[in-house]
């Protein structure tokens, strides 16, 4: 798709962008630091957003897809209210990471990058959170949960949905 064959929407979420990226649009790494700005304000970095942001920075359409599909951080999908990333970095791996996956993926019925029905989890892996001497670890958002077996991670899961927290 051209970037010229988008609509894109004049709305207050454009119009935050667009004033960020006129404040970093000429210092290094600008790019990255737009998309992280972008995926914080619109939740993920659909076919839109990366258009207006290669035609705000003046760069092609395929150099802003490039990177958004390098990094694991960046999403194209809407991803739900809490993300629960699981860590398969080698200490998680030996010591049971996987079946703590399989687990989740089992009782949220979604597969890894998934998000469940109601749009409240995306279940997602990571290679290192480095905590790894809380092997094996998940993080729902920002929060590192350790030392974890299946049942163990969805019973934190599902006191997680009863009050937000651990």
């Amino acid at each position: 798709m051209q970037v010229s064959e988008l609509q894109i929407p004049v709305n207050e979420h454009y119009r935050e962008l667009k004033q960020f990226i006129e404040t970093v649009k000429n210092t290094k790494g600008a790019l990255i630091q737009v998309l992280h700005k972008a995926q914080g304000i619109f939740g993920y970095l659909p076919k839109e957003v990366q258009a207006f942001v290669a035609g705000e920075l003046e760069i092609a359409p395929s150099e802003v897809f490039g990177v958004v599909t390098f990094y694991n951080f960046f999403r194209t999908e809407p991803v739900g209210k809490h993300i629960i990333n699981v860590c398969l970095g080698t200490a998680c791996h030996v010591r049971g990471a996987e079946a703590v996956l399989n687990e989740l993926s089992s009782f949220l019925k979604i597969k890894a990058g998934g998000t469940t029905e109601d749009g409240f989890y995306t279940l997602s892996t990571a290679r290192c959170f480095g905590a790894c001497g809380l092997a094996p670890a998940i993080m729902i958002d920002e929060e590192v949960y350790g030392k974890l077996t299946p049942s163990s991670a969805v019973k934190t899961i599902k006191d997680f949905q009863k009050t937000g927290t651990r």
